[in-house]
């Protein structure tokens, strides 16, 4: 097994190597050496392993469950063989979650998806890091509360003294396990501000209101928000960044929190 762990590294080595030396060839390569680089990338956020096999292939590892992943191997097509079937499975259950045909000449594939209560995404592309820009994509999982409506995100500056929460802008109808588009806002400073004269501390905040209000959507739900602890994540306020979240409930007695389930 270890022998051809090695061996499949370093044919991946020189697929890669022979794509980047020669686009122009890049098809007549694929089809007469009959070898197919092969990655597939993205988050399992299932309780169970996954398995990746191309035909009767299995790649080295499976897919961890509760993580990430990112995964890369080549498949050999015999002979006349001009197609093959890649299928990803549960190995607990032996679900199939992923299938997928390739061909022979479909060059360098790429698989980048979301595994999540027993379904499958696209994994969306993080935007690129900007100088004084904040860029957020989040999903939502409200495990506890089974929040079924649309919901907005909600960012913005908590200023210690008067005790008083400021919006900035907003994701609006973010639907419950599902990825909002990417939303941009500009960095700001935390530190030596200024309320009505006042000097005070900045948090950076993300509260969640029912949708097209400005309601916590744990109203009716046995759940209580609290003004300083209840939040979804955000990064750093004052410098440029790009992040993915996903992120679900959690509760500390009957105040709502919130838990990382990924962070990219």
């Amino acid at each position: 097994m270890k022998t051809r762990n090695i061996i499949n590294g370093l044919a991946m080595i020189v697929v890669l190597l022979t794509m980047a030396a020669c686009n122009k060839g890049e098809d007549n390569f694929f089809y007469k050496g009959g070898m197919l680089p092969i990655t597939v990338r993205g988050y399992n956020g299932s309780n169970e392993q996954l398995e990746v096999k191309v035909d009767t292939f299995k790649f080295p590892y499976t897919l961890g469950a509760g993580s990430t992943f990112h995964q890369s191997s080549a498949f050999t097509f015999n002979g006349s063989q001009t197609t093959a079937t890649l299928t990803i499975k549960e190995t607990g259950t032996g679900k199939t979650v992923l299938e997928k045909q390739l061909a022979k000449g479909d060059g360098l594939t790429t698989l980048n998806f979301l595994y999540l209560n027993g379904k499958v995404s696209d994994m969306p592309e993080i935007p690129a890091i900007e100088t004084g820009k904040i860029k957020l994509v989040y999903m939502f999982q409200p495990v506890l509360t089974n929040y079924a409506g649309p919901v907005d995100i909600v960012l913005g500056k908590y200023y210690f003294t008067p005790k008083v929460f400021e919006e900035i802008t907003r994701i609006k109808n973010v639907k419950p396990n599902e990825f909002t588009e990417p939303l941009t806002m500009s960095t700001f400073a935390t530190t030596g501000q200024q309320y009505n004269g006042q000097a005070t501390s900045v948090l950076f905040r993300a509260y969640i209101y029912k949708a097209g209000t400005n309601e916590f959507y744990t109203n009716g739900t046995g759940y209580t928000w609290h003004e300083t602890s209840s939040y979804a994540p955000v990064p750093a306020a004052s410098s440029g960044s790009s992040k993915l979240y996903i992120f679900s409930e959690s509760a500390a007695g009957n105040s709502i929190r919130f838990v990382k389930n990924l962070e990219l």
